[in-house]
């Protein structure tokens, strides 16, 4: 394993420290728990409550959930450290599940596990971490956390197919001085076989699923309970101005959708934009969907110098990543005169909806640092720049 993940520059050799584990109930942050005690420091783990866990446990894959809860204390009894369960779920609701509907309604098509990591684990948590005078906070997320000149700098997982970067985009610097990933150099695959030779009693657990408070797995059935208003009919808007049909609530559509549109044309027709002000789904071509420019806000910057100063003028050449699924692709950053930060994407990127994230990297290996991210506000295609043009 590669010391600068599992040793901060804070962590030195002999000197035992005092950690605060989010543990979730997971094989990785168990193995986190099990590699620092191991390793001489004094773990505490802490299990957030975070919603409803009756509700949540009649469902495989829910995670901060009763049988979550029970398997962390499981294994925090066979590590013998102390383990605390915290009620966050007045908390979460407030931070997470209603800014989530919100997104949802006004018509973007939000990442709440983002939210749920910046608000939640790295500032709530955080904060009660350090009330218990813990040196760091450390989780199983999947990302490495490196030592730069200008402090401590965030770069991608060894695994490629593990990588969190971009659900951590919005980590900003100050916490990231108390933050702790020792997962980061490592496959998945090693982790689990470690559960297993540490004989930890969740070495098999399935992994979690992203979002854990939807227990259908239907996002709209959420929002109609939480915003009943969202139902309200509209209409459907062809991108060249004619009403095609009627739509029962935007929240039942999303960007880049064509099955299931309820409305008949001579043409392959895809979600093309969301209007909440007006309540209407916009649909139109394929190559309607072909996004070429993001303007972003809430930009959080880890570069070392200022995002004006890096990227003012022509701009800088980066790698951008808009959805999680997706490898960082060749980009220019750019901020204006007033502030707004925009992204070019170098090839067009189908189904980019607003409201979701835009992560840039220093280049597209496993190795990039990570320089900040912001969430899309607005997206420009290849179509309307031409239009335009």
């Amino acid at each position: 394993m590669n010391n600068s993940t599992i040793n901060p520059s804070k962590a030195k050799p002999g000197q035992p420290l005092r950690v605060v584990v989010a543990m979730s109930g997971g094989v990785d942050s168990s193995v986190v728990a099990a590699l620092l005690k191991k390793a001489g420091h004094e773990v505490i783990g802490i299990t957030l409550q975070l919603y409803d866990h009756g509700e949540a446990t009649s469902r495989k894959g829910a995670c901060c959930a009763g049988q979550d809860i029970h398997d962390a204390r499981q294994v925090a009894e066979r590590l013998q450290i102390p383990h605390y369960v915290l009620d966050y779920e007045d908390k979460f609701k407030s931070a997470v599940i209603d800014s989530f509907a919100d997104s949802y309604v006004s018509g973007e098509t939000p990442i709440p596990c983002v939210t749920c990591n910046t608000q939640i684990k790295f500032k709530d948590l955080l904060d009660t971490a350090t009330e218990l005078g813990a040196d760091f906070l450390a989780t199983g997320h999947y990302i490495r956390r490196r030592e730069g000149d200008a402090g401590p700098i965030l770069a991608r997982a060894q695994d490629a197919d593990r990588d969190q970067s971009y659900f951590l985009f919005s980590t900003t610097k100050a916490q990231l001085e108390k933050l702790w990933f020792p997962l980061g150099d490592l496959p998945k695959a090693d982790v689990r076989d470690m559960a297993r030779e540490l004989g930890l009693p969740v070495a098999d657990k399935p992994d979690s699923q992203d979002i854990c408070f939807v227990p259908s797995g239907s996002y709209a059935g959420v929002i109609e309970r939480l915003k009943p208003e969202a139902l309200t009919p509209g209409n459907i808007i062809h991108v060249d101005g004619r009403t095609l049909g009627q739509h029962s609530g935007i929240i039942h559509y999303t960007v880049g959708q064509r099955r299931g549109l309820g409305i008949a044309c001579g043409e392959p027709l895809f979600v093309v934009k969301l209007d909440a002000k007006k309540n209407e789904v916009i649909v139109g071509p394929r190559e309607a969907l072909a996004t070429r420019q993001i303007t972003l806000r809430d930009v959080n910057w880890l570069g070392d110098t200022p995002i004006a100063q890096a990227a003012g003028g022509e701009g800088i050449e980066i790698f951008a990543r808009v959805r999680s699924t997706q490898r960082p692709e060749p980009a220019i950053l750019k901020v204006d005169d007033e502030g707004v930060v925009s992204v070019e994407l170098a090839d067009a990127a189908s189904g980019i909806a607003t409201g979701q994230a835009c992560v840039f990297y220093t280049d597209g290996s496993n190795e990039a640092r990570i320089l900040g991210g912001g969430w899309i506000a607005a997206t420009r295609s290849a179509l309307d720049l031409a239009l335009a043009g």
